[in-house]
């Protein structure tokens, strides 16, 4: 061992390993969330494009369970064509079938291209650029609300956050960039000053637990129907979507010729 290795100050090794811990803490935050915000698109492209296909094959489960019974008169067949319509999902009620449809301006362009029949707009798939990254991992170490001392600074912390995600989740850089400069203006928290040693080991309990919260939460999403679905094709989920719709639609097909045996 040289002699600076052996005369360096202890606190100044924990600082090193601090620094190489908060670093491999943010990429992987940033991946969880990228991956987060894959999952949650691809969630409402998969109910976009194949929710109506599923309630047309629920619906026809139900009409042939119906016929089938109609047909036998079988209490047990009677109880299954019961079980059958009770899980076909009712029809959504006013409020709900326009949920976030009519905003100031009146129709949401999605609402009216399904009104007038005309294709819709599917959801923009969001890949944070390198430049949308960057600035999320600088605004995530700064602005953290773990980092905070005190309840009102927290919440303080908790609500820019917040608007830093959605920032994210869009892949809105001009966001990100307007918050930046927004987080650099605003008040500079007074913080409860500690022993060097103290707040080193502080930082690093308080690594280690967000890296346990962000683990479950990756599990959680790797571990979903939706997640499952895009580690099948990372590279082309557009296409397995499109596979799926043509099995559902072989399974209607299927179904329909079922029913019009029962029914003739």
């Amino acid at each position: 061992m040289d002699t600076v290795a052996r005369d360096e100050r202890p606190e100044a090794r924990l600082e090193r390993a601090v620094r190489v811990a908060e670093q491999a803490l943010i990429e992987f935050e940033i991946a969880v969330e990228t991956f987060r915000v894959e999952v949650d698109n691809f969630s409402r492209l998969h109910h976009q494009k194949l929710g109506p296909m599923y309630a047309r094959l629920d619906e026809l489960d139900a009409k042939i369970a119906e016929a089938r019974a109609e047909r036998t008169g079988d209490p047990e067949d009677l109880r299954l064509a019961q079980e059958a319509r009770a899980a076909v999902l009712p029809m959504p009620g006013v409020d709900e079938l326009f949920h976030d449809w009519i905003d100031s301006d009146g129709l949401s362009p999605e609402a009216e291209a399904m009104l007038t029949d005309r294709p819709v707009q599917p959801p923009k798939r969001v890949r944070p650029s390198d430049e949308v990254r960057r600035l999320f991992r600088e605004l995530a170490r700064k602005a953290h609300p773990d980092l905070a001392r005190e309840d009102e600074e927290r919440k303080r912390r908790e609500e820019f956050i917040t608007r830093v995600n959605a920032a994210y989740a869009r892949g809105d850089e001009a966001l990100l960039r307007e918050l930046s400069a927004e987080w650099e203006a605003g008040p500079a928290p007074a913080e409860e000053r500690l022993s060097e040693s103290e707040e080193l080991y502080a930082r690093l309990e308080w690594l280690a637990e967000r890296k346990d919260l962000l683990s479950a939460l990756a599990r959680e999403l790797e571990e979903s129907a939706i997640g499952a679905m895009l580690r099948m094709a990372p590279d082309d989920p557009d296409r397995l979507l499109e596979e799926i719709a043509e099995q559902l639609l072989a399974q209607v097909s299927e179904r329909e010729n079922e029913l019009a045996g029962l029914v003739q």
